[in-house]
């Protein structure tokens, strides 16, 4: 079973001296992170959706064994609401392709005041690909319900299990791959915090849990702010040695 473990972007001004050596450019930072990490979550693709040709130029600076998760764009999840998708689906897809062999999962994160509605949801997914990866995180209480869960299972699409500020941490695999998002410790903000080493260890135990049971773990820390995620993916790496 395999486990990889990253962080939500690359680039950030504030990791020069904890990623990045000091006066590094920024066209070099990939190029660092890929040294370091094997895989990323790509979230510039939520704010604006990159042309096809990005993507295949990403497949090519990117090294044989790295994934790059794409985050799917705000047009879609929070404008549409999932609501008549194909042509988005599409759009997606087609960059996608472009990815081959160094694609990761495509996460689908919905509007924290979205409630649920299973059969939005489940066209969604009818609508992409088999061959894409699909991981919803579901941000409002009302998606926390065993139908839900067996909805996902039946397409075949991960559930987001989510640490952080106002978000429900529900402990589930819907599909052989477990995907985990770490937006910080703080109980009252997102992104924000370090998480210690016994929040680490405990977080440890439960990607071992996953593996033993069969499952692939994917898990990105998005608590960027001073360096953060870099130091929390790091030893949660090296917990998990």
């Amino acid at each position: 079973m395999s486990v990889r473990i990253g962080t939500s972007g690359w680039s950030y001004d504030h990791w020069a001296g904890v990623l990045y050596p000091p006066g590094l450019p920024a066209a070099r930072r990939l190029e660092r992170y890929v040294a370091e990490f094997d895989t990323v979550e790509l979230n510039a693709s939520f704010y604006r959706w990159p042309r096809d040709t990005a993507f295949a130029s990403w497949r090519e600076r990117l090294p044989d064994g790295f994934e790059m998760t794409v985050k799917a764009p705000r047009g879609l999840t929070h404008a549409r609401r999932l609501l008549e998708p194909e042509v988005w689906v599409e759009r997606i897809t087609r960059g996608l392709h472009e990815l081959r062999g160094r694609r990761g999962p495509l996460l689908v994160q919905l509007r924290p005041d979205q409630e649920r509605d299973d059969a939005r949801l489940d066209w969604f997914l009818r609508c992409v690909p088999s061959w894409v990866q699909v991981a919803v995180e579901l941000r409002h209480p009302t998606w926390q319900v065993d139908e839900v869960f067996e909805l996902l299972e039946r397409r075949g699409a991960s559930y987001v299990v989510v640490s952080g500020a106002h978000i429900p941490c529900v402990l589930r695999a819907t599909a052989r791959l477990v995907y985990v998002r770490f937006h910080g410790p703080d109980d009252e903000h997102l992104y924000a915090g370090s998480y210690s080493d016994d929040d680490l260890r405990w977080w440890a135990d439960r990607v071992r849990e996953w593996t033993g049971t069969g499952h692939d773990v994917v898990a990105y820390f998005n608590n960027d702010g001073e360096g953060h995620a870099v130091r929390n993916a790091l030893r949660l790496r090296e917990l998990l040695a």
